[in-house]
């Protein structure tokens, strides 16, 4: 039997691999990529030669089904994204249940997640979160915001540099001004940057900055 193993990649610094994740990326049979020119400049800095294949949010229902008949044999691919942990916020669901359905194994190694060291400098608290992603981009936005607001959790998000004050205006308005946030962007970039305080003084902020690179957001939840 083969196997399937979720392997993160940096989210920004190329040191933050772990040694297991480029031992698997060496042995794997096949490499299975969200961006197959992104992650074959990480295998080119890191001197791997292993073959690769496209697997995206746009071919993973017709491919899912394919791989995990595959992996019936006795190969192991290893499934990474542009950036991050596959799976969070990135294409690995379908795959990983259709392997688990056929009895394939699936390992998945630990490794970089941008919403983790974002949520753990924001101050806000840790022991209690609700990661969301991406906010729908127009449908069903609103609601999902409203059924946010009386929540006690530390609430986390992800958004690209093209929402940032829509959103940050959105939360004013449905969570209210002195609601404490902190947004972080560029994260283990040279540029890296988090700003903390009521989400008025972070819109404020942000109104008069540029807004360039990858954004996490984390909002508290309600007193």
């Amino acid at each position: 039997m083969g196997k399937l193993i979720i392997v993160p990649t940096p989210i920004g610094n190329l040191e933050d691999i772990t040694l297991r994740a480029i031992r698997v990326l060496k042995e794997a049979d096949l490499v299975l990529a969200e961006d197959t020119r992104v992650s074959g400049k990480l295998l080119a800095h890191l001197e791997i030669r292993v073959p690769m294949k496209a697997f995206h949010q746009h071919n993973e229902h017709h491919l899912a089904q394919q791989l995990a008949l595959e992996l019936q044999g006795e190969k192991t691919f290893a499934l990474v994204s542009d950036a991050g942990t596959p799976g969070i916020s990135d294409p690995a669901y379908l795959l990983v249940k259709a392997c688990l359905e056929s009895g394939v194994p699936v390992e998945c190694l630990p490794g970089p997640t941008a919403f983790v060291p974002a949520l753990v400098k924001s101050g806000l608290p840790c022991s209690s979160f609700c990661f969301e992603g991406f906010l729908p981009q127009k449908k069903g936005r609103a609601s999902k915001l409203l059924s946010l607001k009386e929540g006690e959790r530390t609430m986390v998000f992800y958004e690209s540099p093209f929402r940032v004050l829509k959103t940050l205006e959105q939360f004013v308005a449905t969570f209210g001004e002195e609601r404490k946030a902190s947004v972080s962007r560029e994260l283990t970039k040279i540029f890296e940057e988090t700003i903390n305080g009521s989400l008025a003084e972070i819109l404020e902020y942000y109104t008069s900055h540029t807004i360039k690179g990858e954004f996490v957001i984390v909002v508290a939840g309600k007193n």
